[in-house]
């Protein structure tokens, strides 16, 4: 789910955006009061749309856009301004400050939204997203703990990746290694992100790299999706692999000695770490939390995931 953040003391531009993003899936359109910027810089918006017509006497568009880059989550975040003001040194002083773009009243519905949503697009094509699965990379994933850490959002981390999956590509290739991946993906974003339980909508997929991944669960079911994803997967994985070693259970791979060792089919184990109001300060403290639950899950034989449930 993307955000595109409007800041504007008025309805008209946020009904205009409504009615021209509705059959866009995935785009939500928010509004604060220019008055209450600093409050939306906790959530990251993907796009910051401001009406600068909503300013009052005094107030200056330039220090709004200035405070906003100089947060270090937004830095990076797109600033639109809209305005009626057509004077062409303001408009170069506005575009000097880091502003993607300015926008003159009145202005085309039509040339508004694709404006938008071309700067969606580059930014979908700019981040780090996986090739392989498609899914959001390190710089997103960041984002997104982050963005709940700020505004004190209770949610679970998972972390997740394949057992004995080293194993299973010197047997199989990197081809078929590739697909046990994008399965893996696909089993995780249909348990995460069902989108047949409204509970779901503010969850999160990424992929870390290789085989691992991470999911953001904002909801008490977390312990029901890790089941589920294990089922599921346990249930499927056995095509990956040929009957001979599906029969045994195991397959055999030759070490640097030349001797022949056995490994158990491929399984995934799922570390997963409760993350209360002022449990952590940052990322990497949840990380360090969600390695320690995850080596645990590693060390039981098979599928398996291990909760780490402490307050403090």
């Amino acid at each position: 789910m993307k955000s595109i953040y409007l800041l504007d003391d008025g309805e008209e531009l946020k009904e205009v955006l409504t009615k021209a993003f509705k059959k866009d899936k995935g785009i939500r359109i928010k509004t604060h009061s220019i008055h209450n910027f600093q409050k939306i810089l906790r959530y990251i918006p993907e796009v910051l749309v401001i009406n600068e017509d909503s300013i009052e006497e005094g107030e200056d568009v330039l220090e709004i856009c200035k405070q906003i880059r100089d947060n270090v989550d937004n830095t990076k975040t797109p600033i639109v301004i809209i305005s009626s003001n057509s004077d062409t040194e303001h408009i170069i002083d506005v575009l000097k400050n880091d502003v993607e773009l300015y926008l003159q009243k009145p202005i085309n519905d039509e040339i508004l939204y694709y404006s938008i949503k071309n700067i969606l697009r580059l930014l979908n094509s700019n981040r780090t997203v996986s090739p392989l699965t498609g899914l959001p990379g390190n710089v997103q994933i960041q984002d997104e703990i982050k963005k709940r850490l700020l505004n004190k959002t209770d949610f679970a981390m998972l972390y997740l990746d394949l057992d004995n999956f080293k194993a299973y590509n010197d047997t199989y290739g990197f081809s078929n290694g590739d697909e046990i991946i994008k399965f893996t993906a696909k089993v995780i974003m249909k348990h995460v992100l069902n989108n047949n339980d409204s509970e779901n909508k503010d969850n999160f997929v990424g992929h870390i790299g290789g085989d691992d991944f991470i999911a953001i669960v904002e909801n008490s079911n977390f312990e029901k999706i890790c089941q589920n994803i294990i089922a599921e997967f346990d249930k499927q994985v056995g095509k990956y692999f040929d009957e001979k070693d599906n029969q045994r259970g195991y397959i055999e791979v030759e070490n640097r000695k030349g001797i022949m060792e056995q490994f158990p089919l491929t399984s995934i184990s799922i570390g997963a770490v409760e993350v209360s109001k002022d449990r952590f300060k940052n990322a990497l403290e949840i990380g360090e939390a969600g390695a320690a639950v995850k080596h645990l899950a590693k060390t039981i034989f098979g599928s398996t995931y291990v909760i780490d449930r402490r307050k403090n």
